[in-house]
């Protein structure tokens, strides 16, 4: 079969087509003949860093949509030939792939592959970010870093349909701003947020930030928070030192940090992931939130797909077209 691997480290061009053996699932696991598979700025610093690469050449990508090609011993409650979405540790640029059976989801009734292909990292994690860590009330104030991108698309619709009385958006660029305010966005800064953020409240701040660059940006998202505040980090684009806050930051205005990754989480608590996903799912079917596909490549040019993510002029989601 055909798998988009990398035997190095570096830029796009280390992406190559390589024919590999079809894996075969073991205990606990399905295979899945891949349909389309999701483009994550986490396959970028695989690629580029070894972020959760454990071994070379590596298959990236940790996302697909498609059928079920076979179960392993244990598995229950799916079959061959279903229709899933699934989100899988690596190895998803490729036709054939390995995902664990508490990670495969049925597809949402009215959805196909290709949106569905769309759902498994992005959506649970903007479910997450606005419910279960973020905990949004009716009424407050959300903003949110990468407003345009696969995350902030959906985090914007999912928080004005929860009733937040305003949500900001941070991109990098007009064409962006103008993108992410068709997604819930009540306004959108480009670059520089911190004095918007704090003229847009009347100087009180925000009661939500999402913010998945960190270093300076998660310094100033700290700082444009309200008393009792709470901030998310569920990434590292800027490859950043880790952050670190404690009392000097926290105690004068009884701010919190919490922390969000769906990767950690399929391994940590995995019941807890599949009834998230389950959630954040029904806000597809029930129409409260569409996760638009912007770019689609065929698998051969995943090479550029990571180039126009790495451009960060990209919106809404990127696709590799895999099977049918």
């Amino acid at each position: 079969m055909r798998a988009v691997e990398f035997q190095e480290y570096g830029g796009p061009e280390v992406l190559k087509v390589a024919e590999v053996p079809v894996p075969e699932p073991g205990p606990g696991q399905v295979s899945i003949d891949v349909a389309y598979t999701g483009v994550n700025f986490a396959d970028l610093k695989a690629r580029a860093e070894g972020y959760r690469v454990p071994r070379l050449p590596c298959v990236p990508g940790l996302e697909v949509s498609g059928r079920v090609r076979a179960v392993g011993p244990g598995v229950e409650g799916l079959a061959v030939g279903q229709e899933v979405a699934a989100l899988t540790e690596g190895g998803a640029y490729a036709d054939v792939t390995i995902a664990g059976a508490t990670a495969v989801f049925p597809l949402p009734r009215g959805v196909d592959l290709r949106t569905a292909a769309t759902l498994p990292t992005v959506l649970p994690t903007a479910y997450a970010l606005v419910h279960a860590v973020g905990r949004l009330q009716p009424g407050e104030t959300v903003l949110v870093q990468g407003a345009a991108g696969g995350i902030g698309t959906a985090v914007g619709q999912l928080a004005a349909a929860a009733g937040a009385g305003a949500v900001y958006g941070v991109v990098s660029g007009e064409a962006k701003a103008a993108y992410a305010r068709e997604y819930g966005y009540d306004e959108v800064f480009v670059g520089e947020f911190a004095e918007a953020v704090r003229a847009a409240t009347g100087g009180r701040g925000v009661d939500l930030a999402l913010d998945p660059v960190g270093g300076e940006t998660f310094r100033a998202s700290l700082a444009s928070l309200t008393p009792f505040g709470r901030l998310v980090s569920f990434g590292n684009a800027s490859s950043a030192e880790p952050w670190s806050v404690g009392q000097p930051e926290l105690y004068p205005l009884g701010l919190s940090v919490a922390g969000f990754s769906i990767l950690t989480l399929a391994r940590t608590a995995p019941a807890e992931l599949r009834t998230l996903t389950e959630r954040a799912f029904a806000k597809v079917a029930d129409g409260t939130v569409s996760l638009p596909v912007t770019a689609e490549f065929a698998l051969e040019e995943a090479a550029e797909a990571h180039r126009l993510m790495g451009t960060r002029t990209s919106t809404g989601k990127l696709l590799l077209r895999v099977g049918g």
